[in-house]
């Protein structure tokens, strides 16, 4: 459900809703047609540029790649969720099938939750239980996670080594769902691997290792301090005024206040909502605020932003 100040606000989002650019919504259509392009053309070209560049440029366009995922999930550019699907299934990240990335995101939407270990599924906290039963060497991993070092070190496998646990239970008592959803992205990625080693200098080891993992750990980075445990569910959520190029390949979730309380806001609206109100926009995050990802790798690139128990649950 989406929260605006006044109706002030809402009119001025409906009028930005009403002009060409957000009818349209032409920007996610041209990096819809230019994101799979670059991939396409990089992989064709690596014979000339060379695997280990071909590898290095392919990076931020399967970070830009799961921001347009995220994008096609919230209804956009269509309100098709059939549609949206068909544009997003690409398996260009390797790991999580669009279906499971999409259920589990809208989950992680219902505010009142966030943060909550074992209802939140994008939470990054453990419950006091599961804490006090866990071993030292696993504080100690999870500790680590919590600077942006260890973040960008550990961050990727710790989501998948989660991921396979989740989803190997589901396989295991026979979830029909799970095992359409698997195979049909097992399928597809058996293709993109196919083309990969045809047309392509970057072999699929590669591709996996050094393409869709640090992928996954540059998107870690910015899940690394985007939400925080707070008594009032709107101060759970940050606001990270980051700069180029991070708006750019995160579709400016930085902002990520504003996205979680107006999440049909396309992503090319969301500096302009926030610039107009950014005194309120701040008073309403309760001082969660954060002067770019430069702040964190400063303050936090070896120490630890909070602790990885939940001090509410």
């Amino acid at each position: 459900m989406s929260h605006y100040f006044d109706s002030a606000q809402r009119r001025d989002i409906l009028a930005l809703s009403r002009t060409f650019t957000g009818r349209t919504q032409w920007p996610t259509w041209l990096l819809l047609i230019a994101v799979p392009g670059a991939w396409f053309a990089l992989m064709l070209g690596s014979p000339v540029i060379g695997p280990w560049w071909t590898t290095g440029l392919l990076i931020p366009v399967v970070v830009l790649w799961m921001s347009l995922q995220h994008e096609l999930l919230h209804g956009h550019p269509t309100r098709f969720e059939w549609f949206n699907k068909l544009l997003g299934y690409a398996p260009f990240a390797v790991w999580y099938p669009y279906t499971l990335y999409r259920d589990s995101h809208l989950l992680h939407h219902r505010d009142h939750d966030l943060t909550v270990p074992g209802v939140d599924p994008e939470s990054r906290y453990l419950s006091r239980a599961r804490w006090q039963g866990s071993s030292k060497v696993l504080r100690g991993v999870l500790w680590l996670n919590k600077t942006v070092l260890g973040r960008l070190l550990l961050g990727a496998p710790l989501s998948l080594a989660g991921l396979a646990g989740q989803e190997l239970q589901r396989l295991r008592r026979g979830d029909a769902q799970a095992w359409c959803m698997w195979l049909t992205h097992g399928f597809v990625t058996l293709l993109m691997f196919a083309f990969i080693a045809r047309y392509s200098e970057v072999t699929v080891w590669q591709y996996v290792f050094f393409v869709s993992v640090p992928a996954l750990s540059v998107g870690a980075i910015r899940s690394f301090y985007e939400h925080r445990p707070a008594l009032r569910p709107e101060q759970r959520t940050v606001l990270n005024e980051a700069g180029w190029p991070w708006t750019w390949l995160f579709l400016n979730l930085n902002l990520h206040l504003v996205h979680h309380d107006l999440p049909g806001l396309p992503w090319f609206y969301l500096p302009v909502i926030y610039q107009a109100r950014r005194a309120q926009w701040q008073q309403r995050s309760g001082g969660f605020l954060v002067r770019g990802y430069g702040e964190l790798i400063r303050g936090h690139g070896l120490q630890p932003i909070d602790s990885p128990q939940h001090p509410f649950s």
